[in-house]
This record gives C-alpha cells, sequence and structure tokens, in this order.
C-alpha cells in the first residue's frame, strides 16, 4: 500500500493514502467512532470533486479507523448551536452533508467502501450512495435517528424505501440492527468479505488502473461470499414485518403490533414495540412521511425535502425533541427522553405538514444541490 502523503488534511481528521490511481481516504476520529464533523464533511467534498476531475484516479476507497466505520454526523455540536440560538450554523452543517451525499451518488469515478464495523445515520450517507458496499462480520448498520428525536436523513428516504416491502419502514422507525449479511441480503451491500481478507482486497484494489466497474467488481468478487442469514434475523419475517409496516399510519403500525402480541408475544415483537414506544411521537410521523414519499421521488428531491424538514427540527417551533433526544442519549446519558408532544395522537397531521413546508424566514432557501454530468441510479433494487 502507499504510505499517508501531503493529501493529509491538516487536522488528520481524513488520512489520504494510495496511489495515482487509486486513493484511500481514511476517517480518522476513532475515539468519536468517526462521528462526522463539520471540517470531515467540507474536507471529504473537497477531496472527491477534486479526484473526480483528475483523470489519473480511477477508483476511490474509504474506510474508517478503529472499530468504526462511521457512526454517524456529530449531532452533538450541532445541538449546541441550536441551543446557543444559531440553528442557521448548524443547517449549513446538515446541508454541506447532503450536498456531499448527492457528490457521491452521482460520482463518475467509482467508491468502494469498507464497511468494516458500525454504520449509522452519516456513516450510510458517505457509503451507501456509492457504488460498491463491502461488509464484514462486524458490520452493524442502523438508523437510529427516531430516537435522537430526528428522522432518517442524508438520503435515507431514498434509499430505505427501495429495500425489499416494508424493510425500510421498519428500520427507519424502530432503528433495528441489521448484520453484514442482512445488508447483503435486503441490498444496502454489494458484497460480504471477511474482515480478516479486507487487507488482501485492498492491496488487489489498489493495483487497478481503470474506472471500469465491471472490473472493479470482478477483484472484489474474488474475496466475497455468501453468507447465510442468522436464524433470529429479521429479514426472515420480510411476510410479517410488511403485514405490519405496510398499515397507513404510525398508530395503525403500533396497534397491529400489540394486537398480535396479546396473542403472545416473542421477542421479536415485544423488541419492536418496545422501540417505537421508545421513540420520538413526532420523529415517527414525519419519518414515516418521508419513508413513503420517497417512494416515488429521486434522491435529489429526497434531499431537499429532508433539509426542509432538519431546518423545521432544528427551528425547534413545533417540537424540541431533537435537543431533549440529544441531551437524554449523548450529554446527560440518562436515557431517558421526555418527547413533547409525548403521544402519537397528540401529533397532528397539520403539525407534520409544518415539517414538509418551506421555512418561512425571510433569508432562508431551499437547499441546492451542484449540476452533476452522472445522474445514473446506481442504487438499482436490491437483488432478490
Amino acid at each position: 500500500m502507499g504510505s499517508k502523503n501531503s493529501d493529509s488534511l491538516e487536522t488528520e481528521q481524513i488520512l489520504i493514502e494510495g496511489n495515482s490511481n487509486v486513493r484511500i481516504l481514511i476517517l480518522n476520529r476513532p475515539w468519536q467512532l468517526n462521528a462526522l464533523s463539520h471540517q470531515m464533511i467540507s474536507g471529504l467534498l473537497e477531496k472527491f470533486l477534486t479526484y473526480e476531475e483528475d483523470p489519473n484516479v480511477k477508483l476511490l476507497i474509504v474506510k474508517g479507523q478503529g472499530r468504526a466505520f462511521c457512526s454517524g454526523g456529530d449531532v452533538a455540536s450541532v445541538a449546541r448551536l441550536g441551543n446557543e440560538g444559531r440553528w442557521d450554523l448548524a443547517a449549513k452543517f446538515f446541508w454541506e452533508e447532503y450536498v456531499l451525499n448527492f457528490t457521491l451518488a452521482t460520482n463518475m469515478t467509482p467508491q468502494v467502501s469498507l464497511l468494516n464495523g458500525i454504520v449509522m445515520g452519516g456513516g450510510a450517507g458517505v457509503s451507501i450512495h456509492g457504488r460498491f458496499r463491502v461488509v464484514t462480520e462486524k458490520t452493524v448498520f442502523a438508523t437510529p435517528e427516531t430516537s435522537l428525536g430526528l428522522f432518517p436523513d442524508v438520503g435515507a428516504t431514498y434509499f430505505l424505501p427501495r429495500l425489499p416491502g416494508f424493510l425500510g419502514e421498519y428500520v427507519g422507525l424502530t432503528g433495528t440492527r441489521l448484520d453484514g449479511a442482512e445488508m447483503l441480503a435486503c441490498g444496502l451491500a454489494t458484497h460480504f468479505v471477511f474482515s480478516s481478507k479486507l487487507a488482501s482486497l485492498e492491496e488487489e484494489l489498489s493495483k487497478v488502473d481503470t474506472s471500469n466497474p465491471d472490473i472493479i467488481c470482478t477483484v472484489i468478487d474474488r474475496f466475497s461470499q455468501k453468507v447465510p442469514l442468522k436464524e433470529g434475523s429479521a429479514f426472515r419475517r420480510l411476510n410479517v414485518i410488511d403485514k405490519f409496516f405496510s398499515q397507513r399510519t404510525v398508530e395503525e403500525i403500533l396497534s397491529a403490533l400489540e394486537k398480535e402480541a396479546a396473542n403472545g408475544a416473542d421477542a421479536w415483537l415485544s423488541a419492536t414495540i418496545k422501540s417505537l414506544k421508545a421513540a420520538s411521537p413526532t420523529s415517527l410521523k414525519i419519518s414515516l412521511r418521508s419513508i413513503r414519499e420517497g417512494r416515488l421521488q429521486g434522491l435529489d428531491q429526497c434531499l431537499i425535502q429532508e433539509y426542509r424538514m432538519v431546518c423545521h427540527v432544528l427551528r425547534k417551533k413545533f417540537s424540541k425533541d431533537f435537543y431533549e433526544g440529544c441531551r437524554a442519549i449523548l450529554i446527560d446519558k440518562d436515557r431517558n427522553p421526555k418527547w413533547e408532544p409525548s403521544k402519537l395522537e397528540l401529533v397532528s397531521e397539520k403539525m407534520v405538514d409544518h415539517y414538509f413546508s418551506k421555512v418561512d424566514e425571510e433569508k432562508w432557501r431551499d437547499l441546492e444541490l451542484p449540476r452533476r454530468k452522472n445522474t445514473k441510479d446506481i442504487f438499482a433494487r436490491p437483488r432478490l
């Protein structure tokens, strides 16, 4: 492998390795599980755009330092800005993050993400939109935003509804964790490679002198294998998940689950009900609508809608749940958030509508995504 070079960002939050043809970008905040800082987002965006214009760079590899690929965006810092009354600066974090997500999805240079460890929230945003997503036996994926008073974003309202059946609603609302085998089975991942083989895979990829995705795929194929789903995997329950999570409203989903549990609850039913009841009622409602609407939208439309939603969340005009969730989960860590409104029935359709409207403020504007040469949808429906 090539050695770290002068390409590295001064702060070392992103390390750059590789050679003239292949660049390896390493997320380097291991003590924060590689949570994305604003600086990292800006740095990644700059690097991806620079390499896309460099005809010598044929392939980009993204990985994380330590036991996580990326645990998400650094939302604690974002919440701090919002609590100081600087919600517009907090919004800038999401603006740049969503532009990065769109840039990765439309990048002309193929991206291989090595998802060895935790991949959550914003970590999905810097990997799932890339062409190749390699998982291992150590991979843990989740979109846990509803437990934080937020909603699955970074384009999740685009890729979750493209999972089989209503799996996206289940994953997005409950924040349930998927392992590498489940990610491969549902199409979130393209390859499964055991972690012991990653160094060898990286070495072979570093010899690639082409941007031809078929050739790159052939290299990864040599190291990948099919792996069985665990006995208790949620993916084995797709029929059951479809039955419950195809319901029209969150109330109807929860009611159907509880009715089923009254006949004798198993561990999956109990855990699912518990997750939904622990989440922010407002978050659940806006998340379900955004995932449902995302089924019929392009990635650009989804990101523009997510930006509207997140600005309303940051302004806390209708609910302060995001700030309360950050306090309970990330700051005080008492894991006992006091949601307001506290019940699903107190969150009206009119309140939900507000999150999908433009922000009524003079200087506010909708997310503006860059014009891109490549608009091909690489997140095709998964192989079943």
